[in-house]
């Protein structure tokens, strides 16, 4: 899905002139959307620096940007709460090595959640009337962009978040997370918190466990984000019969064969297996819960 905003952001960067033929690209990413560079990039012939931390991103997966071209600079991260700070450093000194270089800022950049007009405009052809759209949040581009252009067709739309704890994105500390391709250590521009009704916090192995499930019972392969999503969405569809729930999933499971789909890997975790709750917990205060809750609360939407 990362491919969406990618094209979108660098067709802006080339008729703005931020990007030139032959440029040089640099971003700090982790997963699909270092991935999404990483095609375009050799495609339209710009070379590619991804910066990222040794905690997000396996060899697999940094051998996989590599043969596409890119270069992949990870920091050091033995906190494991993604290093937020020695990312964006070594960021900057790529900048200094490379003045001309082109940061595409998918935190910030406006460019990323206009992507998603796209997105909005594909759902309606397809669902028609949307009730709910259900989302992680990393960037904040995907759900927040899309819930803006819904919302012009569809004001009453609830917008539904999803984090997972130790994440700072809805008021967290910062802290060592087992989930990946969501939350963050660092409150992006692009995250809008007047357009969320409700946030979730998704513990990794709920999430995992959900993914598992999903791919067993409708043979839908997605990355544990993914699952994430799709958990809180099928409660929300339960509790709203004849409502339509959209959950949208942004990444594709083969990059966690040896992790989420591995019995072997599954079973080396702390607290696995775990027994899956029905229903998240609702929360009257903000705090982090383990890895095996599902928690929400209710979000001041800025109408």
């Amino acid at each position: 899905m990362k491919l969406l905003p990618a094209h979108y952001m660098l067709d802006r960067a080339e008729e703005k002139g931020f990007l030139k033929p032959g440029g040089h690209i640099v971003e700090t990413s982790s997963g699909t959307f270092a991935l999404a560079l990483a095609m375009l990039s050799t495609i339209r012939g710009y070379r590619l620096t991804i910066v990222s931390a040794t905690s997000l991103m396996d060899n697999s997966f940094k051998h996989r940007l590599e043969q596409l071209g890119a270069e992949v600079r990870l920091v050091d991260d033995p906190s494991r709460t993604g290093n937020q700070d020695g990312r964006l450093a070594e960021l900057h000194r790529v900048l200094a090595e490379t003045p001309d270089a082109f940061w595409s800022k998918q935190y910030d950049n406006p460019d990323n959640p206009a992507a998603y007009s796209r997105l909005a405009e594909v759902i309606v052809d397809h669902l028609g009337q949307v009730d709910c759209l259900v989302g992680c949040v990393g960037s904040g581009g995907s759900l927040c962009g899309t819930t803006h252009y819904l919302r012009r067709i569809y004001p009453d739309m609830r917008a539904v978040a999803v984090d997972t704890n130790n994440s700072v994105l809805f008021g967290q500390e910062a802290g060592p997370r087992l989930l990946r391709g969501l939350g963050n250590s660092i409150v992006p521009k692009n995250l809008d918190h007047g357009l969320i009704d409700e946030v979730h916090w998704v513990g990794g192995l709920q999430a995992f466990a959900a993914t598992r499930e999903l791919y067993r019972t409708h043979a839908i392969f997605v990355g544990p984000s993914g699952g994430a999503s799709v958990l809180v969405g099928n409660w929300h569809a339960r509790n709203a019969p004849g409502k339509t729930v959209v959950a949208i999933t942004a990444d594709e499971g083969y990059r966690y064969q040896t992790t989420v789909f591995s019995d072997d890997w599954l079973n080396s975790q702390m607290g696995w297996p775990i027994t899956t709750v029905p229903r998240p917990r609702k929360l009257s205060e903000i705090w982090s819960d383990g890895e095996n809750a599902w928690t929400y609360m209710d979000w001041t939407r800025c109408q």
